[in-house]
């Protein structure tokens, strides 16, 4: 073979990207593009940029294969000399590239002589620019192709003589590999498109169709013109079209017009058109021929509803009774159209149940409740004569079954009904429900008497019907039929007690007598005799009787518990007899009850009583208590509370003398009893009972003070002055020293009142009630100046000094100084920084008080630091995070937009505080939620009644929007209550001027202060 032939043209053919010829005669392995991967490796930027000035030189070294022999070492080092010499041309190339053009290498995409009209190398016709040059390792080259030298292979400058068949076989092979490479990357291709074409991908919808677009050139043009044209496919095509609606006209209208045509083809003027036809040249008539009577329509229809009225009535519509028809002409047409169609469902039911019910009779004939069943599924299936016809055959098969002839009756109309009822009487005579069944048939009284006199002759012994019986008669004849009752059923209890309630009381002795013969084991005779003699009012026979019952029934082996008899004590007193109650109670509230475990019992027996509105029963298990311990003090007061609440006066009364006698030295039942008296008006049995009182107890400080309060309510200071000396000579405290110098202040003697505050202070130093009482006199009720103004200082500080516990101290301090400017002694804001000193003082040595926290909160806003106010209330809730008034304060204080938020955070932290539960209330009144501000306030008083402030808030709401019941009944709750506690309470009733005053002027004072602040608010 000529080797020139086989000789590749590389000036005019590129050799396959990363071929390396001669690999085939044991050169420097080579890549092509499937060997992608591990054994492609390529050198270092490190390497490339040292080898970057001297490519071939010196430093430069071809990696040698690993000496393992693998063909991967021997490409990757062919990969790297290939690299090598391809930037040593480059370099070259660019040298060259110097030296011809001095004015250093063109533009990117420089054509030249393109601006003369000129085109590029590649031909006249061919208008590509030429690759721009590229980098590689730092350094500009030119595209492979624009460099002859390095078109081919690395062997390109060889002899061309040194290549033989081996060379060509080897380009052969691998331009073979390189389509089949090319060809599976094309399919590739193909198959990822489809795959996006058919999940809904971005393709061209022209690629999709690109086959089938390939085909159009086949067809013809037959094929062309056969092709069908589009319709029109739109929705109002789709719609159904909807027929001609005709609108029938009334029969007059056609009988008009009837004539009119007439009259038309007579030759008539009045011609109507449309009502001739021309057929053929001939003129027809609507007279010609057959005519119609239009206006008979109506009367056929008349006459068609009256036939089927009558066939209704002819049929089923007569009552058999009274021979009326039963169907309503007017509301026939109502009724057809809710006449209920069975469905075919329905239908298979009643079939399925009538083939079972036929089996159960054809099995047991004299199964009763089967022929009651057949007949009611044909009463619902509507067939009503068949349902008759069934039960009658009932009857006759099972003639001793009272169920299958009342069931008779209830199908059969009246008449008929007692008719089949007299036949089951013969039949059965001895059963009552066919009897009472009849006596409710009968339509007049003396026939329902004659059918149940009847049924006693038959059935004597029959309790049910001597009552029906009874309770037609009247009170003489009642009487009557009872004695023979009690004969013929000596066992009915009902019968003996009615018959002792209608007679007189001889008689009803004898009756109850002779029922406790024939009945020894019941306890209701035994009650009954109680009950009556408690009617004739012999008190002493009805305990007399009720032990005798208890002895009995135990005698007799009749098994009462303890409960049964507490509630039958608590039915005697239900029926009037508060005797009887408390005489069971008496005789048999300790049966069954342990020594150690009777208090406890009896205290809970009592309360169980009261919850059931038993009051007698509970008044009579306390004083069955009180005998068994009458040195009890729970079971007193218990007792004490009772009569409070339901007894009366005379009866509270006694009950308090009979505590204060068996326990005179505790001293609450004197002062209540003393209180009581007092409160009704009589002063001088309130002053007797309280000597006695003295006697009793001469040390008493509450006794003293009870005396001098009631000499002091009555205006009888002296007496008071009277008592309190003697008081602090017999009984020295620091309350009797307290109240001997409250009284001179109310009477305004400023001085005296100081000496006693002096005196006491001397003898109790540690009471800061005084301490306050001495500051408050100098500061508010003297006058206003630096000497007083001096002294209620140092009363202040005497009392912090003694009492640096004492909050109310504390705070009335801080409010002194906050007032300096009105005594004259300095500037407000000067008092006011004094002030927020010494509660800074208090709260260091008060830590987490959340009084002291409000006082200076409290002070900021009057001084008008909103902020610091705010500060300090964020620093208190961080302290003393669960603190009630800090809380609703912060409610109360916060915007309008927080305050909601505010408050539930506040429930969340005390649900069960009734400051923050107020505070709640006070903001659904604001936002006009009366019934949510209702029922918020009504929780506050429950959780806290003695918080004056919650009663206030709630009277003070409802005087603003509430009725006057509303108002009237928060007031008297409010003063059953007498609340004591509360910020805004005690600057009420502890004000001087207020001292005199009820519950209800405190209440009515403290809701105008609330009213007022709103209205400056508002």
């Amino acid at each position: 073979m000529d080797h020139r032939k086989l000789l590749r043209n590389t000036n005019q053919t590129t050799a396959p990207k990363g071929y390396i010829a001669g690999l085939g005669r044991g050169a420097a392995g080579f890549t092509t593009r499937s060997d992608i991967g591990p054994a492609s490796s390529r050198p270092s930027a490190n390497t490339d940029d040292d080898n970057a000035d001297d490519p071939l030189g010196a430093n430069s070294t071809i990696p040698q294969s690993s000496g393992s022999g693998s063909r991967a070492a021997e490409l990757r080092a062919a990969k790297l000399q290939m690299q090598q010499m391809q930037r040593a041309n480059a370099l070259q190339q660019s040298q060259q590239v110097a030296q011809v053009q001095p004015f250093g290498a063109a533009p990117a995409n420089y054509i030249p002589g393109a601006g003369r009209g000129a085109s590029s190398y590649g031909g006249s016709g061919d208008a590509t620019p030429i690759d721009p040059p590229r980098m590689i390792a730092g350094q500009t080259m030119q595209v492979a192709n624009s460099n002859p030298e390095m078109e081919g292979s690395l062997f390109s400058n060889q002899d061309p003589s040194q290549f033989d068949d081996d060379d060509n076989e080897a380009d052969a092979i691998y331009n073979a590999i390189d389509e089949r490479m090319n060809s599976k990357r094309r399919k590739v291709n193909d198959t990822n498109n489809s795959n996006n074409n058919s999940n809904g991908g971005s393709s061209a919808i022209g690629d999709q169709f690109r086959e089938l677009k390939s085909k159009l050139a086949s067809v013809t043009d037959e094929q062309w013109a056969a092709i069908p044209d589009v319709g029109d496919y739109s929705l109002r095509h789709k719609q159904k079209r909807r027929e001609d609606v005709f609108t029938p006209l009334t029969d007059s209208l056609l009988d008009q017009r009837s004539k009119s045509n007439n009259d038309a083809s007579a030759g008539g003027i009045m011609g109507l058109g449309g009502t001739t036809q021309v057929l053929d040249g001939t003129t027809t008539s609507i007279s010609a021929g057959y005519k119609t009577n239009l206006s008979g329509l109506a009367e056929a229809r008349s006459t068609v509803m009256t036939m089927s009225l009558d066939k209704a009535s002819s049929t089923g519509g007569i009552d058999s009774v009274s021979g009326q028809s039963t169907i309503d002409p007017k509301g026939y047409l109502t009724s057809l159209s809710n006449t209920k169609i069975a469905s075919a469902a329905e239908v298979g039911d009643v079939n399925k149940a009538r083939l079972l019910l036929k089996s159960v009779r054809d099995t047991n004939p004299k199964h009763g409740p089967g022929w009651i069943a057949a007949a009611r599924v044909e009463e619902a299936a509507g067939k009503t004569a068949h349902a008759r016809k069934l039960i009658m055959e009932g009857c006759e098969i099972c003639p001793d079954n009272e169920d299958v002839w009342l069931e008779a009756a209830r199908l059969h109309p009246v008449n008929q009904g007692k008719t089949i009822l007299a036949a089951a009487a013969r039949r059965m005579p001895t059963s009552v429900k066919i009897y009472l069944k009849a006596a409710d048939l009968e339509h007049q009284e003396y026939a329902k008497k004659a059918v149940l006199r009847k049924a006693l002759e038959s059935n004597p012994n029959s309790v049910t019907l001597w009552k029906a019986a009874i309770d037609l008669e009247d009170e003489n004849d009642a009487r009557v039929l009872l004695a023979v009752a009690v004969e013929k059923v000596p066992h009915s209890v009902e019968m003996w007690l009615a018959l002792a309630r209608l007679e007189t009381y001889d008689n009803a002795r004898k009756v109850l007598n002779q029922a406790r013969k024939h009945l020894p084991t019941e306890r209701a005779i035994w009650i009954a005799a109680a009950k009556l003699e408690e009617s004739q009012n012999h008190s002493d026979m009805v305990e007399r009787i009720v032990d005798k019952a208890v002895r009995s029934l135990d005698k007799h082996d009749a098994i009462v518990s303890r409960a049964q008899w507490l509630k039958e004590a608590e039915a005697a007193e239900s029926s009037g007899a508060p005797l009887t109650s408390a005489a069971i109670v008496k005789c048999t509230v300790g049966r069954g009850v342990d020594d150690e475990d009777r208090q406890r019992t009896w205290a809970d027996d009592a309360n169980a009583s009261l919850s059931r509105n038993s009051v007698a029963t509970a008044r009579a298990i306390l004083a069955h208590a009180l005998a068994a311990f009458p040195t009890k003090g729970k079971l007193w007061l218990q007792a004490v509370d009772l009569e409070r609440k339901h007894g009366t006066p005379d009866s509270l009364d006694e009950v308090l003398a009979a505590a204060s006698e068996r326990l005179p030295r505790t001293e609450i039942f004197w002062l209540v009893r003393a209180k009581e008296k007092w409160l009704a008006g009589d002063v001088d049995k309130s002053r007797s009972i309280l000597t006695e009182a003295f006697k009793a107890n001469p040390d008493s400080e509450p006794v003293w003070l009870a005396a001098v309060k009631l000499e002091w309510e009555t205006d009888e200071i002296e007496r008071a002055r009277v008592l309190l000396t003697r008081a602090r000579e017999r009984a020295p405290t620091a309350r009797i020293y307290m109240k001997s110098a409250l009284l001179e202040r109310e009477c305004q003697q400023y001085t005296k009142a100081l000496e006693l505050l002096e005196e006491g202070l001397k003898k109790y130093p540690t009471f800061d009630k005084m301490f306050m009482m001495g500051g408050q006199i100098c500061s508010e009720d003297m006058t206003k100046d630096r000497t007083n103004l001096d002294k209620a200082r140092k009363y202040y500080q005497r009392g912090l000094q003694n009492c640096p516990n004492s909050i109310v101290l504390w705070s009335l301090a801080s409010q002194l100084e906050e007032r300096v400017a009105e005594y004259g002694a300095g500037s407000s804001n000067a008092g006011v920084t004094k002030a927020r000193s010494l509660l800074e003082l208090a709260r260091l040595k008060n830590p987490k008080n959340p009084e002291l926290w409000l006082e200076a909160i409290r002070l900021e806003r009057r001084a008008g630091n909103e902020k610091l106010a705010v500060s300090l209330m964020a620093r208190a809730l961080q302290e003393v995070p669960t603190s009630g008034i800090l809380l609703a304060e912060n409610i109360t204080t916060s915007p309008r937009v927080e305050q909601k938020s505010k408050s539930a955070d506040a429930i969340k932290k005390r649900p069960d505080d009734p400051r923050v539960i107020a505070a709640v209330a006070s903001l659904f009144a604001s936002e006009r939620k009366h019934d949510k501000a209702r029922k918020w306030f009504e929780r506050a008083v429950k959780l806290d009644s003695d918080l004056g402030d919650s009663w206030a808030k709630w009277y003070a709401f409802e005087l603003d929007v509430g009725t006057k019941e509303g108002q009237e009944d928060v007031k008297q709750r409010c003063i059953t209550a007498e609340p004591k506690h509360g910020e805004l309470w005690c600057s009420v009733s502890k004000d001087m001027a207020n001292r005199r005053k009820t519950t209800a002027e405190h209440l009515d004072i403290a809701a105008n202060k609330i009213l007022e602040e709103k209205q400056k608010f508002n």
